[in-house]
């Protein structure tokens, strides 16, 4: 069983990708806003065809990150039921990072992820780190992956990518990642 508990708002219906995969023991929360209540009749059908559970929590406040504080109360609420299950993140937004970071402390893993699709995306999660193990150390493997959740454009990834490393190095590292930062925005 997993639990998914998705920021609507940042991902909108593109975190429903993956939707199909997901079994009758797994568990969705959507939550949304009146910023972001509108589903495509594409989106409607494939919650309603999907085996997993899927529950709606609209937040009602007008403050900033509303929805992000929210959904980390609610978090911290489902695991402390249930600390053995498999806990996601649908987002974006690195700020829940922290949070991830958090209860990695209390040993209790907690993956973001941009939808549903974790296989798929642990698989070329998995893949990446793997190829750069191939080029570096643990530390700077970290570093890099660290490096590719925190920067949102392909410039500002390769600049801190050169202030870490030499030239050579920082050539050899973006050859490695660059199939893998596609949806970057940059060129």
């Amino acid at each position: 069983m997993a639990t998914f508990l998705i920021d609507y708002e940042n991902v909108s219906a593109s975190g429903l990708d993956g939707l199909e995969t997901l079994t009758q023991a797994d568990v969705v929360y959507i939550f949304y806003t009146e910023n972001a209540d509108r589903l495509t009749f594409s989106a409607h059908r494939r919650l309603i065809e999907s085996k997993a559970q899927i529950r709606y929590y609209k937040v009602e406040s007008g403050t900033k990150n509303a929805l992000d504080f929210q959904l980390v109360t609610y978090l911290g609420y489902l695991i402390c039921g249930a600390p053995s299950e498999s806990y996601y993140i649908i987002s974006k937004d690195n700020g829940f990072d922290s949070v991830l970071n958090f209860w990695s402390k209390q040993n209790i893993p907690v993956l973001r992820m941009p939808n549903l699709d974790v296989v798929n995306t642990s698989q070329a999660h998995d893949e990446l780190q793997e190829k750069l193990s191939e080029l570096l150390d643990h530390a700077d493997v970290q570093t890099v992956l660290d490096m590719i959740e925190k920067y949102k454009t392909k410039q500002g990834l390769n600049n801190a990518l050169m202030k870490q490393f030499d030239n050579k190095k920082t050539s050899e590292i973006y050859r490695v990642i660059k199939p893998f930062i596609a949806n970057k925005k940059g060129h």
